[in-house]
C-alpha cells in the first residue's frame, strides 16, 4: 500500500477497511534505519551508500548459475549532488539505486529476531519522477514491489510487509529522476514498536597509544544530535602513556560532550581488561540498557550505532547485536559478513565465501550470497552492542588478552539463550589485519592459549574434537619453518593452560612483558627495517631447478613430514648458511612447505617494512619437539579435569567482584 501527498496533486492511495485497521498507528512507528549519505562525502565509501551497479542486478537461478538482470540505465552518482547528511540530488534522467549496503534494508533480519512484522518506507521528494520500490529473496533475485510518478513536494508511505523473508532478501528503492531532475530530501525506513521504549546506550572505547583515533571517535559522536539523544555515556578506558585527554583538541570536544564522557585511566590489562571495564561501568552507573564496546582504531558510522539499537530495544529477547568491519584503508571491502566457530576444529572464521567483499566491484544487488540471512555464532568487538540483561546474568569478559574473548562471550551467551546477531547497515571502518601475521609474533601464545581455554569451556566434543591435532600440526609447522620464537610462545601458552584458571587476572598485566623480554633470545623475531642488514645471499651448491615448492598432498604428507623433521632434527646445517642466509624470502612465499628446504633465510614481515633472518638449529628442535610432545600429553590426559576447572570458574573469573580487584590493583600509582 502506498500513501501520497503532493503539493501539485491533491490526491490520495486509501486503504480498506480492514487494512486502515491492520496498519500500525504512525504515533507507534519507529524509525529505525534513516537513509544516510557519507559525513565527509568520501568517494571510497560511496559504494556503501549508493549501489554502483544501477544497471545490473545478478539473479542467482534455481539449479543453476546467476544471470545479469538489467533494471535501467548506468549512472554514477556525482559527489557533489550529495546536499548534505540525508538529501541528495538526482539528475535529469538519471536513476540512483539505494539498493546499497547502508541504505536497503535488511528485511530478513527484522523478520527473524525482532517484533516487527511490517515496515514503512517514508520518502520525501522534490521535482519530477519516479520512485520504485523492490525487494530481493534469499537467492537475491529482484522483485519489483511498488511504484509511483511524483512531482512538486511529495510525501510518500509505502507499507511493506516482510512476511516473505524468512531465510533471506532486502528492501530498497530507486529514483528516476524526470525533465528537470529530482531532489531526495529525507527517508527512512519505521516499524511498529509496540510500545517499547527507547533504550540508552552505553559507548565504551579501550584505547592504547591510539589517542588521534579516540579523538576523531569523540567528534564524530559529539556531532551527530541523533546519537546523542539515545546517549547515556562515552567512556574511554585510556590504558597507554599518550593519553587522549592530551591531544589538540580534546578539551573543546569534552566541553561540548559534558557529563556524556568520561575517561578511565588505568593500567594495560589489554582489550579483554578494557572492555570488562567498560562493561562494569555501565552496570555500576545504571544509566543504560546497553553497552557498546567500539574497538580504538576504528572510523565510527554514527548512523549504525542507532540502528543497532533500535534493533535491539525490538528483538524478542536481549540479543547481541554486533556491527561488520570495512577496512580502514580501501573502504569499499568489508571483512566478514557473518563470523562462525567451527566446534569440530574450535576455530573462528567467515562463513565461506563471505570474506573480504569488495562493493566497489560487486554491489548488493549483484551479490546473490549478500541476500540469504546467514546467522552468526559471534561478532568481533570492533563494534557489539551487549543489553544490560545479558552482562547481569553471564558476567563480563574472560581475563584474557586480544584474542577468543568476544567469541568467547557470545558462545556463553548463547548457552544462555541469547542469540548473537551481525546487523547489515551497522558498521565501522577498522585497521585492517590483512598486512599482518600476528601467529609468528607475540600474539602466537594467545592463539594457542585461548583457543584452548575457550575450547575447554565450550567444546561439546571429547578432548576437544580436533583441537590436539591441529596443535601439534601448528607446532610442528613453525619448527620446520625455523620460527622458533612462536613455538616458544605456544610452549608458555600451554604450560600457563595446564596451571588452570586461577592466574588468569594475575597474568593480564604480566604476560606481555614476558613475551617482549623473551623475544630478545631468538633470532627469528630480530626484524631489521634496513635492506642492507643482511650478509649476501650465498648458497654453495645452488639447487639445479628453480625452487617451486608446492604444499603436499594429503596422500604425500605423512612421508614428506617424517623426512622433514628427520632433516630438522638430525641433519646438519649446511655450513656456508651459518654466515650467509640461502634465499630471501618474500612474506607471501613464506609457507612452511617451502621454508622448510632452507637452512638459513631472510624473511619479510606481513607489513613490508622490515625481515628477519631464519636460521635452522636441530638442537632447538628437538629440545622444542620434546617439550610440546609432552605438554601436548599431559593436556590430552589432564581433559577432563582441566574442562571441569575452567567451567567451574567461569561465573567467578567473569565476576563484577574479581574484575573489581584487578581493576583497583591496576590503578595508576599517584
Amino acid at each position: 500500500m502506498t500513501a501520497t501527498t503532493n503539493e501539485s496533486q491533491e490526491t490520495n492511495m486509501t486503504a480498506t477497511q480492514a487494512e486502515a485497521e491492520a496498519a500500525p498507528r504512525e504515533s507507534d512507528l519507529r524509525i529505525v534505519q534513516r537513509v544516510v549519505f557519507p559525513a565527509n562525502r568520501d568517494l571510497d565509501t560511496l559504494p556503501l551508500y549508493v549501489d554502483p551497479d544501477t544497471n545490473k542486478i545478478r539473479k542467482q537461478e534455481e539449479n543453476g548459475p546467476a544471470v545479469v538482470q538489467a533494471v535501467g540505465m548506468a549512472r554514477k552518482l556525482h559527489p557533489e549532488d550529495i546536499l548534505d547528511r540525508g538529501s541528495v540530488q538526482v539528475r535529469r534522467g538519471e536513476r540512483l539505486s539505494f539498493g546499497s549496503y547502508f541504505n536497503a534494508f535488511p528485511a530478513s533480519y527484522w523478520r527473524k529476531w525482532t517484533i516487527a512484522t511490517k515496515t514503512v518506507l517514508h520518502i520525501e521528494t522534490e521535482g519530477e519522477g519516479t520512485v520504485i520500490v523492490y525487494r530481493s529473496n534469499a537467492r537475491g533475485a529482484a522483485q519489483r514491489v511498488d511504484s509511483i510518478l511524483v512531482e512538486g513536494n511529495a510525501s510518500n508511505d509505502f507499507e511493506l510487509t516482510l512476511a516473505p523473508f524468512g531465510d533471506g532478501g532486502w528492501y530498497w528503492f530507486d529514483l528516476i529522476a524526470g525533465g528537470d531532475g529530482m531532489t531526495l530530501k529525507k527517508a527512512h525506513w519505521a516499524v511498529a514498536s509496540e510500545g517499547r521504549p527507547q533504550g540508552k546506550v552505553t559507548l565504551g572505547v579501550t584505547t592504547f597509544n591510539r589517542a588521534d583515533y579516540c579523538l576523531e571517535t569523540i567528534k564524530a559522536i559529539d556531532a551527530d544530535s541523533g546519537l546523542r539523544g539515545i546517549l547515556a555515556e562515552l567512556i574511554i578506558v585510556d590504558q597507554g602513556n599518550k593519553k587522549v585527554a592530551d591531544e589538540d583538541g580534546f578539551d573543546s570536544v569534552a566541553a561540548s560532550m559534558g557529563d556524556q564522557l568520561r575517561i578511565i585511566n588505568q593500567g594495560n590489562l589489554g582489550g579483554s581488561g578494557g572492555f570488562a571495564r567498560n562493561m562494569y561501568e555501565m552496570l555500576v552507573s545504571d544509566k543504560s540498557d546497553y553497552v557498546m564496546l567500539l574497538d580504538d582504531d576504528i572510523e565510527l558510522e554514527t548512523e549504525g550505532v542507532m540502528r543497532a539499537v533500535a534493533f535491539a530495544d525490538l528483538c524478542r529477547k536481549p540479543t547481541i547485536v554486533g556491527g561488520h568491519m570495512f577496512d580502514m584503508y580501501n573502504k569499499s571491502v568489508l571483512h566478514a559478513y557473518a563470523e562462525v566457530v567451527n566446534f569440530y576444529r574450535f576455530l573462528w572464521g567467515p562463513v565461506e565465501g563471505l570474506g573480504n567483499h569488495d562493493f566497489s566491484a560487486e554491489g548488493l544487488r549483484s551479490t546473490p550470497l549478500l541476500h540469504r540471512r546467514w546467522d552468526a555464532d559471534y561478532n568481533g568487538w570492533w563494534m557489539c552492542l551487549i543489553p544490560k540483561a545479558v552482562v547481569e546474568e553471564i558476567g563480563l569478559s574472560l581475563p584474557v588478552f586480544i584474542k577468543w574473548d568476544d567469541a568467547e562471550y557470545s558462545l556463553r551467551a548463547r548457552a544462555a539463550g541469547y542469540p548473537t546477531v551481525t546487523l547489515p547497515g551497522a558498521a565501522v571502518w577498522h585497521v585492517s589485519w590483512a598486512d599482518k601475521d600476528d601467529s609468528v609474533d607475540w600474539q602466537a601464545y594467545y592463539h594457542e592459549r585461548n583457543r584452548l581455554i575457550a575450547a575447554l569451556l565450550h567444546s561439546p566434543f571429547p578432548k576437544g574434537g580436533r583441537i590436539f591435532r591441529e596443535s601439534l600440526n601448528t607446532d610442528i609447522k613453525h619448527l620446520v619453518s625455523m620460527q622458533y620464537y612462536p613455538e616458544q610462545a605456544r610452549i608458555m601458552a600451554l604450560r600457563d593452560v595446564l596451571e588452570g584458571p586461577s592466574k588468569l587476572h594475575e597474568q593480564l598485566p604480566t604476560t606481555m612483558p614476558k613475551l617482549r623480554t623473551m623475544r630478545e633470545d631468538f633470532v627469528d623475531s630480530q626484524v631489521k627495517t634496513d635492506p642492507g642488514a643482511f650478509p649476501e645471499v650465498f648458497r654453495k651448491r645452488p639447487p639445479k631447478k628453480p625452487q617451486t615448492y608446492k604444499q603436499p598432498g594429503a596422500l604425500g604428507l605423512l612421508p614428506w613430514a617424517v623426512k622433514t623433521v628427520l632433516k630438522q632434527t638430525i641433519a646438519p646445517v649446511r655450513e656456508s648458511a651459518h654466515s650467509n642466509p640461502e634465499a630471501h624470502v618474500a612474506h607471501q612465499d613464506g609457507k612452511w612447505w617451502s621454508l622448510a628446504h632452507l637452512d638459513s633465510a631472510v624473511v619479510s614481515n606481513a607489513d613490508g617494512t622490515g625481515a628477519s633472518w631464519y636460521r635452522r638449529d636441530p638442537k632447538l628442535v628437538r629440545k622444542m619437539l620434546a617439550e610440546t610432545a609432552q605438554l601436548h600429553a599431559q593436556l590430552f590426559s589432564n581433559w577432563e579435569t582441566l574442562r571441569a576447572q575452567y567451567r567451574d570458574a567461569l561465573p567467578e573469573i567473569t565476576s563484577m567482584d574479581s574484575w573489581r580487584e584487578t581493576f583497583e590493583a591496576s590503578e595508576p600509582k599517584q
